[in-house]
């Protein structure tokens, strides 16, 4: 049986990332299981600001689930079984279209971290194409060797972007991935009106995105508690 506090944290993942306008009827935000590594926690495919408690359903490493009971799932659902797969450490994940990354995919410009919010773009930001792995495809990751292709691209980063579709965002708890999709967005949009002023943009250094992701926790407490508070009011 899930732990009800992570179950309430994933609802309110879903309704967060909505207010703040990463995901709209599209997107999706998942948890591992900290007691079976080995499955995580989805809803089915509802939008995101709909979620509620009895839509989430448990999945293994491969996506599947034996929950569905005829609801609709997730295509892309493995995505997140992958990165989990490939990435013991990760405890989050958000998959969505935030607009301001669209052009990042599509453009040969670097998304590098403006300001301190989003220090772990420093990590590196893969970019992956699914026109390299399979050729002509709808661009979406509806199987698991996509999702495993797509893993790879993350690396031990925390951000990888995806050719005109979106980007997906890693954490070491839910809360953490919701907050770095949502100043991954930020940062896109900051990013994107530095350059428009035409002249050099100095990003954070190497150390000094180290210092600030030391700094930072993974239970985002005061931004989460804020954000919580506007979502579902509590």
């Amino acid at each position: 049986m899930p732990d009800q506090s992570l179950i309430d944290d994933l609802i309110t993942a879903n309704h967060i990332l909505f207010r703040q306008g990463v995901v709209d009827a599209y997107g999706h935000v998942s948890a591992r299981s900290p007691d079976d590594p080995e499955h995580f926690f989805l809803t089915w495919a509802v939008a995101p600001a709909l979620a509620r408690a009895s839509d989430v359903l448990t999945f293994d490493l491969e996506g599947n689930t034996p929950d569905a009971a005829g609801r609709e799932l997730y295509s892309e659902r493995y995505i997140h079984a992958a990165v989990y797969k490939n990435r013991p450490d990760v405890m989050g994940v958000v998959h969505s279209h935030s607009p301001a990354i669209i052009p990042f995919t599509v453009c040969d410009v670097e998304l590098q971290p403006i300001w301190h919010m989003s220090a772990f773009l420093a990590d590196g930001v893969g970019l992956f194409d699914t026109q390299d792995v399979a050729g002509d495809t709808d661009l979406l990751i509806k199987n698991i060797e996509l999702g495993e292709a797509l893993a790879k691209t993350l690396g031990t980063g925390w951000v990888a972007l995806l050719r005109g579709h979106g980007n997906v965002v890693a954490g070491r708890s839910v809360r953490e991935a919701v907050y770095r999709a949502i100043y991954t967005e930020a940062n896109a949009q900051l990013q994107e009106k530095a350059l428009r002023m035409g002249t050099r943009v100095k990003y954070l250094t190497p150390g000094e995105a180290a210092l600030m992701n030391a700094y930072m926790k993974p239970d985002v407490r005061r931004p989460w508690e804020l954000w919580a508070h506007d979502a579902d009011g509590r």
